[in-house]
């Protein structure tokens, strides 16, 4: 059964994405805590519905481009099912719920939802076509989900997982726009696709792309590992914050793999469809886990 237009054009699909709120309840030890797991749901379910809400906004500005997409131009609006006044009232209606909702929860949520909020929008409207800083954009978008579950819970946040969540989102954009413009270069070679129909690969190479992925992974390991060395000599029991430096490097290593296949356009995807990948997380999840309740 197909979905209704205004459902599709908010992306369902796509909120795996803010599965990241759950990140700093889980590296405390105290998600399974009940209050701490309700208000990291809500966190997660606010975050979905501002997601949608600036989807709706970048599907009505790039409605004319999506059209000579040859997959996004099946998207609601570009197809002409969706009309954008429908789009931008309903984006107003979600944002103005979600931040209502955040702010219930805890006004520290709502600040930080407010940001993505923005960050999102800035990101949509003006600086997607700007090298560089449209990469520190999409790289915050996913540190604001993770900055959220902290900022849900009261669970104060350490300066290492913010180096550690923030080049680890700038490793996954930069992978993305090496996987874009990789296939589109392969696409205008074979003579089967235009030039590009995203606008800010003109201002990237190949080698360049790879150097900012490169860079950002060697970031995230070593500042990971940093952390949980901390972390284990805090611990009087088995050192599992070290343990976990194994699937945390391997995942990371497996990552790469899939953006020098040129197979890494979409993050949720690939996290999703890499089996391998997925047993590395669930790994990492278990043994991070003991070492944060301290087994």
């Amino acid at each position: 059964m197909a979905l209704p237009p205004l459902l599709r054009a908010m992306r369902p699909h796509q909120w795996t994405k803010n599965v990241l709120v759950a990140a700093v309840p889980l590296a405390a030890g105290q998600i399974l805590d009940l209050p701490v797991l309700a208000k990291t749901v809500a966190a997660f379910a606010v975050f979905c519905l501002a997601a949608s809400a600036t989807y709706l906004i970048n599907d009505t500005v790039d409605a004319e481009a999506d059209r000579a997409h040859p997959t996004k131009r099946t998207r609601p609006i570009a197809a002409g099912e969706l009309s954008p006044r429908t789009a931008i009232v309903a984006s107003a209606v979600l944002i103005i719920v979600a931040v209502g909702l955040a702010f219930a929860v805890r006004p520290a949520l709502a600040s930080v939802l407010a940001a993505y909020v923005a960050v999102t929008l800035s990101y949509s409207m003006w600086l997607k076509h700007e090298p560089v800083l449209e990469l520190a954009l999409i790289a915050l978008g996913f540190l604001l989900r993770a900055i959220a579950g902290g900022a849900a819970t009261g669970i104060p946040i350490s300066s290492w997982f913010l180096i550690v969540a923030g080049f680890g989102s700038l490793f996954m954009a930069a992978g993305k726009r090496s996987s874009e413009l990789n296939k589109t270069a392969q696409a205008v070679g074979a003579k089967q696709g235009s030039p590009s129909t995203r606008r800010v690969l003109e201002g990237y190479t190949s080698a360049y792309l790879r150097f900012v992925w490169g860079m950002a992974a060697a970031v995230t390991i070593t500042a990971y590992c940093l952390w949980a060395f901390e972390v284990a000599e805090q611990s009087s029991t088995l050192p599992w914050a070290g343990m976990s430096i194994v699937p945390f490097v391997l995942a990371i290593m497996r990552y790469a793999v899939d953006i020098d296949r040129d197979t890494a356009e979409a993050p949720d995807e690939v996290v999703l469809s890499d089996k391998v990948l997925m047993l590395l997380g669930g790994l990492w999840v278990v043994i991070f886990g003991l070492a944060a309740l301290g087994v």
